[in-house]
């Protein structure tokens, strides 16, 4: 074997790992691993939409996918790993001490929600959010200009802010806040000094307000106007930032020993998984590249310098060197967007763990398998009788906005909604309501990106979604009357993650470079139907007027 490099993409309900060939690309091996505590849906609460996830779950499936993948390497083809990439979800950070820690691996703070990571669709920081916006809007600078004008509640200072309010013991331990993909690079190498972590400019400038322009972070003056709690913070984070091409350190001796794996194998900065995911499936200016997953994550490059002086308002941010260094990384996304139809596939089986339970007629083997058999299928067929079901015949219109609405203009109070329900609306009817809801969702990100005169040149699918629904990526190509074309790999986050090894390990120069070299290309290309694209751009109007209409009405339900 020759050199080879790890890709790590921590998603949110497992991590993958890939181990892939640096020449070309080519996988030679693969590992997912579930996220044990997560599985058992502890420390969450939907209700309030708390989501939280105990670094043990990270750490334990980490070692147990590198494993995996290197179970029958031999001692040599071990020693030809050279680097190791990461990706996460995003913004997902944590309380830590001084020594980088999370308070979660400390006594006493095991099973705290508040000391774990916050992932990042829990919402629980609304009213924070809020607050940073009215502040920003009447401050002297607006911190917010580069993150689209509107700051969320998914993101860094919102989550820290909420948790601070929340939980005076955490508080009383916490001495900086750390994103989930700076963590992971940093416990790799052994770092013991919060202060010498390498903090990724992917992170930092698209969720944190971190920008050359204000030289860092916004000021300590802003935040103690925010809230004094929040004084001092600015001081124990960073000024600096890195691009994912970057080494954070190498391989520790500790974890040297956990992996089997050499201590010069170099650990890269790490970075969000749809940024590291745009890279994975070779992204070109101008072209949209949809990470589709529980939500997704709309990312743009474009040279720098058709950015000067150009912000896009209601996105989620714009970075020089977020995705490509060199490069400004522009991203948008959705809420939810999988998630949409697994909240469906559980209402639909709803049944099936409650009233079947009681079932005199099958012992609990029987259920089991009957149980596992249905939720196996139920997409599938759902999608199989939707297909059926032309566009605008049902007179169904539903609004996407069941986690809230990401972009184009963050607000994670909305809710969503089904317009037109009768007797007659079945199931297969609503969930292709459903799918068309989230489609429009996405057109409205095409549509801003272009208002503000940012042109779209062409769209890439990568993600579950996009590799596994023909039915829904069909809807999607005629809603934006534009070709989809989908990327081979079935890893693409995980394989941009690896690509970012190579760079950070001097394998290839450059991150274009090792995409030209470790590209998986793509294998198929949905077209828009004209016949179709034309009902659904009146559709789409009728979604967009009932969005206008609802939105007040639904943020106070």
């Amino acid at each position: 074997m020759s050199s080879s490099v790890l890709g790590l993409d921590f998603g949110t309900d497992s991590v993958r790992c890939v181990l892939v060939d640096v020449k070309d690309g080519s996988e030679i091996a693969s590992s997912i691993r579930q996220y044990q505590r997560w599985g058992q849906e502890a420390f969450c609460n939907p209700s309030s939409n708390q989501f939280r996830q105990h670094p043990l779950d990270y750490v334990e499936s980490l070692e147990q996918s590198i494993l995996d993948v290197c179970k029958d390497l031999s001692k040599t083809d071990r020693m030809a790993i050279k680097a190791i990439g990461v990706d996460t979800t995003g913004s997902t950070p944590v309380a830590v001490d001084r020594s980088g820690t999370p308070l979660a691996l400390l006594e006493n703070f095991q099973t705290n929600p508040n000391a774990m990571f916050v992932l990042w669709k829990d919402h629980t920081a609304i009213a924070e959010a809020e607050e940073i916006n009215h502040l920003a809007a009447t401050w002297k600078v607006d911190y917010t200009k580069y993150v689209g004008g509107i700051y969320s509640s998914e993101w860094f200072w919102a989550k820290l802010l909420h948790v601070l309010r929340s939980d005076e013991q955490v508080r009383s331990k916490t001495y900086s806040w750390v994103e989930h993909c700076d963590w992971i690079p940093y416990m790799l190498t052994g770092g013991t000094d919060v202060h010498q972590m390498k903090r990724s400019r992917c992170a930092a400038g698209h969720k944190a307000m971190w920008h050359k322009e204000f030289a860092g972070l916004p000021p300590n003056d802003f935040f103690t106007a925010l809230d004094p709690l929040l004084d001092g913070f600015v001081d124990r984070l960073y000024r600096e930032t890195y691009t994912s091409d970057t080494p954070a350190g190498r391989l520790s001796p500790e974890w040297s020993d956990r992996l089997k794996l050499s201590q010069e194998v170099v650990v890269a900065v790490g970075a969000f998984d749809a940024h590291m995911g745009a890279v994975g499936g070779q992204i070109e200016p101008y072209f949209l590249s949809k990470v589709m997953g529980t939500s997704t994550c709309d990312m743009l490059v474009a040279p720098s310098q058709d950015m000067a002086g150009k912000l896009v308002r209601g996105i989620c941010g714009q970075v020089d060197g977020s995705i490509i260094p060199g490069m400004e990384g522009l991203e948008a996304g959705q809420s939810a967007f999988g998630d949409v139809y697994a909240w469906f596939k559980r209402l639909l089986n709803w049944n099936l763990r409650t009233v079947l339970a009681d079932s005199k007629v099958l012992d609990s083997r029987q259920l089991d398998s009957v149980i596992q058999e249905v939720e196996l299928n139920t997409i599938r067929v759902l999608s199989e009788q939707a297909s059926q079901v032309e566009p605008g015949v049902s007179n169904l219109l539903a609004l996407d906005w069941l986690n809230g609405r990401r972009t184009p203009d963050a607000n994670q109070a909305l809710k969503g909604g089904i317009l037109g329900l009768q007797l007659g609306s079945d199931a297969p009817k609503i969930f292709r309501a459903l799918v068309e809801a989230t489609c429009y969702g996405a057109r409205a990100i095409n549509d801003r990106f272009e208002s503000e005169g940012v042109p779209i040149q062409g769209v890439i699918g990568l993600g579950g979604v996009a590799r596994k629904s023909p039915f829904i990526m069909q809807i999607l190509a005629d809603v934006l009357n534009r070709p989809i074309k989908i990327t081979r790999s079935d890893q693409t986050c995980a394989l941009g993650a690896a690509m970012f090894a190579a760079v950070a390990a001097g394998i290839h120069p450059t991150v274009s470079d090792a995409m030209d070299k470790m590209g998986a290309g793509f294998d198929q290309e949905y077209q828009p139907d004209p016949k179709r694209a034309k009902i659904y751009d009146s559709l789409y109007g009728k979604y967009q007027q009932l969005g206008i209409q609802m939105q007040d009405f639904l943020m106070k339900l």
